[in-house]
This record gives structure tokens, C-alpha cells and sequence, in this order.
């Protein structure tokens, strides 16, 4: 039955049509609301494609692994426990199911689609008939009680902070039931999770016949915060803030599990990337509900610490393999980088936090230089493989691989991805923020009233936006247009990263064709408050010329290196893996044309083969700091991009070790669209003439 619905849904999901836009801002506890994604319609462009790949290859790739893989078989089995069934390969495997259906559900409010709600009805019996009479579903454990998974301890919560991920079950099919009610008002979904939540709130705590226990991996902390808000049952509230309270004073009390002390004394970014950014992003969840403030301090001196000292330039976090951590301030390695895809979707949902509390365009600008490289570099354009890590340089050995074992990634970006309306636009009494610039239509609340509005743009492929009012029952109310750090010189908040170019780019904004009466305020926003009408232009033009990046001298890794963006985009070198010798393999020569190429076959990307831009060494080549860089529309590429040339000297070293220079031109593609063309060298940063003369 799941099979013949899902294969039905393949058939016929690129076939529907989007459905009416609704106008709605969501009650978030925050002093600043998020305009719902259900209000905002994502035209063809940049993102738009992006959704469509989602909509079309990601969602039923995941679908299609979870019956693949065993993951539907692992409820199964739990509603029919024998000694005879084997562990399912994660304890956390349940997950890869609620996560796809969430992201199914964000897609369901845009684009309807019957047979899809009926698949996802049919997935739900199943896990409903797992689920135990008291709540409690946890397959790994339930499908064979005599012999559970290895991580999963003799009892319920024994290992909860250690490996067996018990909570952070909970916290994914909350937030995928919530998105699921939401889409279809259906509350089967929601009422297994509130079952399961109501388990975990009677068993988990400090009062008689419960067990003090906090998360192992976090997301819960959120998941519960948000289902107090859908429920309006404080329970859920407090339970969040029970997990966030007790960290550190448990038997876990190590780094890595960021329970070295309790929450609101930590003030530096440690252990697991992922596990952490979803704590901060809960801490600022609770703060905003209770107003507490020792709660916000924290995360603040967190967040500081991150962008001045633990943050990629592509907007990554975790520098290392060891644990899938943050390293040590500066330590930020581009070859061994870890940066791992679910990390930088938890760097997005904590800066999105973060300004929601504060109302500061500097989150927004962290989000936007995150989510436009290092978090898409970790899915294919077509939406058919995915990386892991996300590194800042190759040898050829890093490949977007079409699903793994561990599927946290293929399958939470299969859940962000369809949410990324909701992040366009914001709310507070008088005053719309607009963070983030895509062509869309959007259906608004200021004040109550609604507001019609529409962007459009090329962006982030140029930087003119047109935006034009419809329907307006407000009259009145500040536009509020954020003005990003890279057309101010500011690359990041703080001093990790600086631009050398001495470049002054600029904005300029226009109401129906006259400057706009209006002025850039001390939150980044390029405020204009007036009487709108129906029909009314505001034009946002921002100065996009490449840019020349160094970092702070105190990271070693790219001292002496320099790296090269374009409005919110980070450009990399990619060319042919060369062999031992520092000759690109013969079959990766292409005779006419000397570059260096691989077919796209396992790399995510269609059509043909094609040549890689850079036959020449991309490690070894020397980038003027005065370098004229010159950029090209290139729509053939990649769903259309622009390209950046960039004059260099190619240095070699000959048989006798004499060292040479030769002029050429190295070629840049958008970070995001590297490894398209198969495995190859690639790099983020450019050596100078200073890294050479110190080496």
C-alpha cells in the first residue's frame, strides 16, 4: 500500500499548481514575529529552483530510502516485538521519517496534493501502531525489549544522555507533527507526538517516581517550546526549560555534550556542532517565553564567540572531525573542515532566534552568508546527493554521496529547504522586515491589517530588487530593507574576516522613481515610513563587485591567503584531480580544450561532461591583492550563475626544483555549485604572495 501511494505521488508531484497564499504571522513568543511561510509564494529564480528540486527529487528520494532502508519496517516490527528482529543501524532512525514528513508538510501548504497527504496518512498508521499504550515510542528499543539497540540501554532513559537519542526522537516528530497539523489540519501526527511528549513529561524530572535526565543530543528543548505555543499546556514550556536548567547538573558533565556547566554560565561554542546549535537555538526559544534574561546573556556571549573567532566564511560551524565539533578559537581549518550540513541548519535557526529577540540585521546577515553557501553546498542542485562535511578545500577526495547510512543530513535538509519562505519576512506592530530577497508574493499582516507585497529580483546573482505594493488596509507602516554587511564593508559581524580591496560599495533606494525618503537606522535596516498606496515601487539597488577577503591574522590556516566573494556569495576554484606526478589522470584531459574534466555520474549533477574552468594546479597559484576581477552571466552553468576570473600566476617546480611563474587566469564558481562535475580539486582561499615568501 505505502509503496503503490508513494510511486503514485512520484507521478504526478511536479504536476500540481501552488494554492491561494495565505496571510498569517506567526505567534512566536518573540518580540519580533516571523511572517508564516504559508504567507509567502517563492517565484522561479534562485530559490525557487532550489524548491522546485525539493519538491520534485529530495522529498521522494527520502521517502523512497526510508522504505529502502528499513526505516517504516522498524515501526512495523515495533507494533509486532519478537527476539527475532535485528536492530535497526541508528537508534536515531525514526527520525529520517518524521524529518521528510515535515518537510513534505512545509510543501503541502503551497503546493496541495492529495496523494501525497494520503502516503503520509498510510506512514502514520504505522507509526501509531508502534507506539506504546503510555506514549513511549522509541522502535529501537520497542521492536525486540529483550535485546534493544546497543545504544539504547536496559531501561527507558537509561542512556538517554549518552547514545540512545531517546529525546531527540521526541524533538524531531514534534516538529514534524506540528508542521504536518499545520499543512493539513489533520492531527493524527500531532496528537502521537503530544502522546509521546506527555510520556516524557510525566517520567522526566525531579519529583517522586521520576528520573533527573537531560538531552544527549538536543532538539527537544525547541520541539517542546514550540508545541506549548500550538497546545497553549505550559507542561511542554517547562519541560524545555527543565532540560535547559539541569544541564550540568546531571552525570553528564562533559564539553562535548555542551553540559560542562549549566547553560547560562557557558559563554563559548564547544563539543558537538549540531547537538549545540540546536541548544542555543532552544535557549533563545525559552528566553523569549519566560523572559529569561540570564538565558539571553548567555546565548549572546555564545553567539559572540562564534562569529569573532569559530566561524567559516562560508558561514560553517564545526571545525573538526574529532566529534563533529567546534575546535579551539581561530582553529579553522579549510582541508579537514568539518562544517557538517545539519550544523549549518542549526547556525541558521540560531541566528533567525537571535534577531527575532533582538531585531538586529546582523543575525541576518551571519543566516544569509550561511545559508547561501555553506548550508546549500550540501545538496545537489537537482536535489539527489548531499554532503556530510562541507570542506573548504579538496584533493579530489570529496564527493556528494546519494543518501548514507547516518541520513541526518540528506534528510533534515529535505525538512529546511521547504521552509525557507518563513524566513523572508518579519513583523512588529508598525514595522515589515524584509531579511532576505527572493522573488515572491506575499500575503501580510502589519498591525492586523493586511498588506500585499512583491519582490522582484535576480538576486543573489545581482543586486537590484523591485518591490511593489498591492492590497494595503494598513495605510500607513515602516519598510523596513535590510541593508547587508558586505555592501558596508562589514564581511561578518566583528573583525574575523576584513576585505582588502579598499572597494566602497554603496545602496541606493528610490520610491516610484524619486530618492526615498527614508534613512539607514542603527539596526541595519534602511528604514521608510510612510503612507503606502496601492501600486507603489520601492527600488533597492546594491552595489555586487567582487571582493577581495582576508582573515584574522590570528587564524593560521589562511594567513597569508585571500578569499574572493560576490555579494553574499563565496566564489572556490574547482579543477581535475591531479596524480601523484601533479598531472591531471589522463582521462581527465580533455584534448581540445585542455581542462581538466569528470562526468557528472554520483555527483549530483545532469547532462553531459563537462570541462572544469582551471587545468592548472588551484592549490599552487598566486593572486595579486590588487587583482582585477572581472565577472560573466553565465545561465548555462549551473542553473545560471556568475562567473569570476581572476588573473594569477601559476607557480611549478621543475625536475631540478627550480620554481617558475606563468600568467593565466583562474576561474571561480559560487562555493555552492562545486563537485557538480565529479571528484576534483577545489579551494575557498588563494595563496598571496606574503603566504609564498613565509613558506
Amino acid at each position: 500500500m505505502i509503496r503503490t501511494l508513494f510511486h503514485t505521488f512520484l507521478g504526478i508531484s511536479c504536476l500540481l499548481l501552488p494554492c491561494g497564499i495565505k496571510a498569517e504571522t506567526t505567534n512566536s513568543g518573540y518580540p519580533i514575529n516571523p511572517v508564516d511561510f504559508t504567507a509567502v509564494k517563492v517565484h522561479d529564480g534562485f530559490w525557487g529552483k532550489r524548491l522546485q528540486a525539493c519538491r520534485e527529487v529530495t522529498i521522494p528520494l527520502a521517502f523512497s530510502k526510508c522504505e529502502e532502508t528499513g526505516r517504516y519496517r522498524n515501526f512495523i516490527n515495533a507494533a509486532n516485538p519478537s527476539d527475532s528482529h535485528p536492530a535497526s543501524e541508528f537508534p536515531f532512525d525514526d527520525t529520517d521519517v518524521y524529518k521528510t514528513i515535515e518537510g513534505a508538510s512545509y510543501l503541502l501548504q503551497t503546493y496541495p496534493d492529495p496523494k501525497l497527504e494520503q502516503y503520509i496518512d498510510s506512514v502514520l498508521n504505522i507509526v501509531a501502531a508502534a507506539q506504546e499504550p503510555d506514549g513511549y515510542l522509541y522502535t529501537a528499543r520497542t521492536m525486540n525489549p529483550r535485546h534493544p539497540h546497543g545504544w539504547a540501554g536496559s531501561a527507558r532513559w537509561e542512556k538517554v544522555e549518552d547514545l540512545s537519542h531517546e529525546f531527540y526522537n521526541l524533538g524531531h516528530m514534534v516538529e514534524g507533527a506540528i508542521a504536518h497539523y499545520q499543512a493539513t489540519g489533520n492531527r493524527k501526527f500531532l496528537d502521537i507526538a503530544i502522546k509521546y511528549a506527555d510520556c516524557v513529561c510525566r517520567e522526566i524530572g525531579d519529583g517522586p517516581g521520576q528520573v533527573a535526565r537531560v538531552p544527549g543530543h538536543q532538539i527537544a528543548e525547541m520541539a517542546l517550546a514550540k508545541l506549548y505555543l500550538v497546545t497553549g499546556d505550559k507542561k511542554y514550556l517547562d519541560q524545555a526549560k527543565y532540560f535547559l536548567d539541569k544541564r550540568g547538573h546531571t552525570s553528564r558533565r562533559d564539553s562535548y555534550s555542551q553540559a560542562h556547566k549549566p547553560v547560562t554560565e557557558q559563554d563559548e561554542a564547544v563539543g558537538h556542532a549540531v547537538r549545540a546549535g540546536y541548544m542555543y537555538a532552544g535557549m533563545a526559544d525559552v528566553a523569549a517565553l519566560t523572559g529569561d534574561s540570564a538565558y539571553i546573556k548567555a546565548i549572546d556571549k555564545i553567539w559572540d564567540n562564534i562569529v569573532r573567532k569559530k566561524l567559516y566564511i562560508t558561514g560553517g560551524i564545526g571545525s573538526t572531525h574529532h566529534g563533529e565539533a567546534f575546535g579551539a578559537n581561530y582553529d579553522l581549518p579549510n582541508h579537514t573542515a568539518y562544517c557538517e550540513t545539519c550544523a549549518a541548519i542549526g547556525n541558521v535557526y540560531v541566528n533567525h532566534r537571535l534577531f527575532l529577540l533582538h531585531g538586529d540585521s546582523k543575525y541576518y546577515d551571519v543566516l544569509e552568508r550561511t545559508l547561501h553557501n555553506g548550508l546549500i553546498s550540501g545538496m545537489a542542485l537537482d536535489g539527489g546527493a548531499f554532503f556530510y562535511p562541507n570542506p573548504l578545500a579538496s584533493y579530489g577526495d570529496h564527493e556528494r554521496k546519494p543518501w548514507f547510512g547516518c541520513a541526518c543530513c540528506p534528510s533534515n535538509i529535505s525538512r529546511f529547504i521547504p521552509s525557507i519562505p518563513g524566513y523572508v519576512y518579519a513583523a512588529k506592530d508598525n514595522d515589515l522586515y524584509v531579511n532576505l530577497y527572493m522573488p515572491n508574493s506575499a500575503n501580510l499582516k502589519i498591525g492586523g491589517k493586511e498588506v500585499e507585497l512583491t519582490q522582484s529580483t535576480l538576486y543573489p546573482l545581482d543586486g537590484d530588487i523591485l518591490f511593489t505594493i498591492g492590497k494595503n488596509r494598513k495605510g500607513e507602516f515602516a519598510l523596513k530593507l535590510r541593508i547587508p554587511g558586505w555592501v558596508q564593508n562589514k564581511p561578518v559581524p566583528g573583525d574575523l574576516y576584513s576585505y582588502i580591496d579598499n572597494k566602497t560599495p554603496g545602496y541606493k533606494v528610490t520610491i516610484n522613481g524619486a530618492p526615498a525618503d527614508g534613512k539607514l537606522t542603527s539596526d541595519g535596516y534602511f528604514t521608510i515610513n510612510r503612507k503606502w498606496k496601492k501600486g507603489d515601487k520601492v527600488s533597492l539597488h546594491l552595489d555586487m563587485e567582487p571582493r577581495l577577503v582576508k582573515a584574522k591574522d590570528k587564524v593560521a590556516a589562511d594567513r597569508g591567503l585571500v578569499a574572493i566573494e560576490r555579494g553574499p556569495l563565496v566564489y572556490c576554484a574547482e579543477g581535475p584531480v591531479l596524480n601523484s606526478s601533479g598531472k591531471p589522470y589522463p582521462s581527465a584531459v580533455n584534448p581540445n580544450e585542455g581542462n581538466g574534466f569528470f562526468t557528472s555520474e554520483g555527483s549530483g549533477g545532469k547532462g553531459e561532461a563537462e570541462a572544469f574552468e582551471n587545468a592548472i594546479d588551484i592549490h599552487s597559484v598566486i593572486v595579486p591583492t590588487n587583482a582585477e576581477i572581472t565577472a560573466t552571466v553565465r545561465p548555462e552553468k549551473f542553473n545560471g550563475i556568475v562567473e569570476l576570473a581572476v588573473p594569477v600566476q601559476a607557480v611549478s617546480v621543475d625536475s631540478d626544483g627550480r620554481i617558475s611563474t606563468a600568467d593565466t587566469t583562474l576561474r571561480l564558481i559560487p562555493y555552492y555549485a562545486w563537485n557538480h562535475r565529479g571528484r576534483s580539486n577545489m579551494s575557498v582561499w588563494h595563496k598571496t604572495a606574503a603566504r609564498l615568501y613565509n613558506e
